[in-house]
């Protein structure tokens, strides 16, 4: 066995301490905007975290029993996670409702790993190491197009802890269809936050998730679908500090005579450009932007940001390659600012009412366009909010699952305001290229 293979030392299933009232028991029903999402493979976020000094009285044993403990306090209040999906059928006319069982609660998966590598081993190659993805579990399960729709059988969360020399990664796989980022990093919050309490039997966090649904006004909350049966990327990340930032958003306004666009949407209109530049797409061929967004603030009443569950949408901008390159970095950002502006309550329920006419799910082939950019993540989760006792993560990673070419992750960045990190996903020859342009060079400056 290498040195450097990830070897399981143990696996637990970590359910809520106590046995779930009746009302929790209830199913949970799926909306279009996550049935939608069943075609995903799961979501793989990380944190990296320097390993405590033996002087400091650290013991490893001591803090995965403080880790398993306080996720099962932490699913007192997010218990969906710890169930399973369940399809029930019917014949007349033939369809079938996926929803969450809570009843079938077998719990989170929860592994503990170890490797012998360091932290500098992992952050300091210019690519990311392919043995990261092995700090997340069930990558075995979803080698083989197996998606979010197996978490019939497979967890709707599986955490993986894994020790490394000199650090402690934390790994969480979890399905796209319970949870988006926003609710992700919140659950996490949480975890942290009855973690640092250390009080026993301390179930209270500042932000309790809502469970219940969003439903359109005139809809049932109960969906049937209609039955049937069941090129090698690189990665890197690439780290935009604050005053870069600023200095791009302030850019993109200028050239634009306006305030109105937003850090990221600079960002997005800047890796969009230097993406499309590195591709060598023809000039007259049609290049893609799609930005995902939080439909949370969007519909009307709008949902709390504690709205635990997957309510986001797909913001699309195109334009040809030519006139992407012929215009400025504010051209491309006012786009951007444009489609995410008119992407508005109106929007979110059009989508939704054309979804209940034609239910459909996202197919994976037609997100990873070979000429598309698909922008997800966001610089404002409060990723490094979550210290589980070990002081502030050193870093951020993800795994293999939803990857391909052209598919860039936002990350905030770890020393805060406006910095944040692009994982960027392209085949090798365009990596070199992205590298080299100099637009791509002089915005991290």
């Amino acid at each position: 066995m290498s040195p450097h293979t990830v070897r399981s030392v143990s696996q637990f299933f970590v359910k809520p301490p106590h046995d779930l009232s009746q009302d929790k028991k209830q199913p949970i029903y799926l909306t279009p905007f996550e049935l939608s999402l069943l075609n995903l493979k799961y979501i793989q976020k990380g944190l990296i975290y320097a390993k405590p000094k033996p002087n400091q009285d650290f013991s490893m044993i001591a803090f995965l029993d403080d880790l398993r403990g306080s996720l099962s306090a932490t699913l007192t209040h997010f218990y969906p996670l710890a169930a399973r999906l369940s399809t029930r059928k019917q014949q007349n006319p033939p369809s079938y409702v996926i929803y969450i069982n809570p009843e079938n609660s077998p719990g989170v998966k929860f592994v503990h790993a170890n490797v012998d590598l360091t932290v500098s081993d992992i952050l300091t190659p210019a690519d990311v190491p392919s043995v990261v993805y092995s700090f997340f579990d069930l990558n075995d399960t979803f080698n083989h197009d197996a998606l979010n729709h197996n978490a019939h059988t497979v967890p709707l969360l599986a955490i993986q802890v894994t020790e490394l020399t000199d650090g402690i990664f934390i790994g969480c796989s979890f399905n796209h269809v319970i949870a988006d980022g926003t609710s992700f990093w919140h659950f996490m919050n949480a975890w942290s936050e009855i973690f640092k309490s250390k009080e026993k039997n301390n179930y209270l966090i500042s932000r309790p998730p809502i469970l219940k649904r969003w439903v359109l006004e005139g809809y049932n909350p109960i969906t049937s679908l209609p039955f049937t049966h069941h090129e090698q990327f690189i990665e890197r990340v690439f780290h935009f500090t604050s005053p870069a930032v600023s200095k791009l958003k302030a850019k993109a306004n200028e050239e634009c005579n306006t305030q109105k666009i937003s850090s990221l949407q600079a960002v997005s209109a800047l890796l969009w450009r230097c993406l499309t530049r590195a591709r060598h797409q023809p000039c007259n061929s049609e290049t893609v932007c799609v930005i995902v967004a939080d439909n949370r603030r969007r519909v009307k009443p709008p949902m709390s940001d504690d709205h635990f569950g997957s309510p986001i949408g797909l913001v699309m901008c195109s334009t040809t390659v030519g006139d992407l390159m012929a215009h400025g970095l504010g051209w491309a950002a006012l786009k951007t600012h444009e489609a995410v502006s008119n992407y508005d309550c109106a929007s979110v329920k059009e989508w939704v009412e054309s979804w209940y006419r034609n239910p459909t799910v996202y197919k994976t082939n037609g997100v990873f366009h070979p000429n598309l950019v698909h922008i997800g993540g966001s610089p404002t989760f409060d990723a490094y909010g979550c210290e589980f006792g070990l002081g502030k993560a050193v870093a951020g990673r993800s795994g293999f699952m939803n990857k391909g070419n052209g598919i860039v992750v936002m990350h905030p960045g770890r020393e805060g305001g406006r910095s944040m990190d692009a994982e960027i996903c392209l085949l090798p020859e365009y990596m070199m290229d992205l590298e080299r342009d100099e637009e791509f060079i002089s915005a991290r400056k």
